[in-house]
């Protein structure tokens, strides 16, 4: 059998795509330690931190990812009036990223907290609230002038409360031609119509279409959600079963090609960020799904929220 030749990955065209990310922000935190004993209190580790680190979350990790790819990266979101929230501008910053952070007096900014030993995550803490109203009525006045001049827009829904107008951005997206791509969140996937393509894993799909038999039923219930959307594609994230696009034109599927999975947190972010990338850049649908099953497979090996450079990816093709 002949094996498909993968399109090149023209980091020229990577650095000339504009993308513009919204959704949910939170600031991730890692605490590393050591774990040598049980406590007496009750039978749980007892963990001695000797590291701590943050990193960028949730619609911020996809802008990261985007950053990180070489692309010309916008943020809107909404954050608190606190620590969390300067970090996560630091954050920004430094990668590069623009970006537009609504300030919510009454917010929190998301944070989890995850405690690392022995490279597993033995435990992780969540702190949120729910944005304002108002607040995210600003950030969609803000969000139709950031639109203009965009490529792409990507929407990454965490469920948090930061995108209550998201059919409003997909209808003034598509009114003036900008692809939206969502990697959606709960069970009312109505507000997602008319997206250019939806980005479930399969934990996701189940919650929406319902359980299945046979690969034929799923793909049955898949192409019957895209319909019923008015999506152009499906894209559904299987895990170590990798991933199946669906389409007018049919179905296609890509194994998976993770050489060691660490850690799958944030993965999900990793591939609809390489998948708005690549479609920015010029690439057709088939082939940025393509790269972004790579993507996938590089990130998995790295623990905790990360992101893939193109130098990784061509080392992975390399291989």
């Amino acid at each position: 059998m002949t094996q498909e030749v993968m399109p090149a990955l023209d980091v020229t065209s990577l650095s000339r795509a504009r993308v513009l990310v919204v959704g949910d922000v939170m600031l991730d935190r890692y605490w590393f330690g050591d774990v040598s004993r049980i406590s007496p209190e009750a039978p749980v580790p007892v963990v001695k931190i000797n590291r701590q680190e943050e990193r960028l979350g949730g619609a911020a990790n996809v802008a990261r990812n985007l950053a990180a790819l070489g692309v010309n990266t916008t943020l809107l979101s909404v954050v608190g009036d606190d620590a969390a929230a300067d970090s996560i501008r630091h954050l920004l910053m430094t990668a590069g990223i623009e970006a537009h952070l609504h300030q919510d007096s009454t917010l929190d900014t998301i944070i989890k907290l995850r405690v690392i030993g022995r490279q597993q995550q033995l435990l992780r803490i969540d702190f949120e609230t729910t944005p304002d109203p108002t607040v995210l009525r600003d950030k969609l006045l803000q969000f139709r002038t950031l639109l203009t001049g965009c490529d792409m827009l990507i929407v990454s829904d965490y469920g948090k409360g930061a995108l209550i107008h998201v059919a409003e951005m997909i209808a003034m997206a598509r009114a003036v031609d900008v692809p939206v791509l969502v990697d959606p969140k709960g069970e009312e996937y109505a507000r997602y119509r008319h997206a250019t393509v939806l980005t479930p894993n399969l934990a996701e799909f189940r919650a929406v279409a319902g359980s299945w038999q046979t690969e034929a039923e799923l793909h049955q219930k898949a192409e019957n959600l895209r319909r019923d959307l008015a999506l152009e594609a499906l894209l559904i994230t299987r895990s170590e079963a990798g991933m199946t696009l669906f389409t007018p034109d049919g179905v296609q599927h890509q194994p998976a090609i993770a050489r060691e999975v660490y850690d799958v947190s944030g993965a999900g972010d990793t591939v609809i960020a390489t998948l708005g990338a690549m479609l920015a850049s010029g690439m057709s649908l088939f082939d940025a799904v393509r790269w972004s099953n790579r993507a996938a497979g590089v990130v998995v090996g790295k623990l905790g929220t990360a992101v893939v450079t193109p130098e990784e990816l061509l080392s992975v093709m390399a291989e």
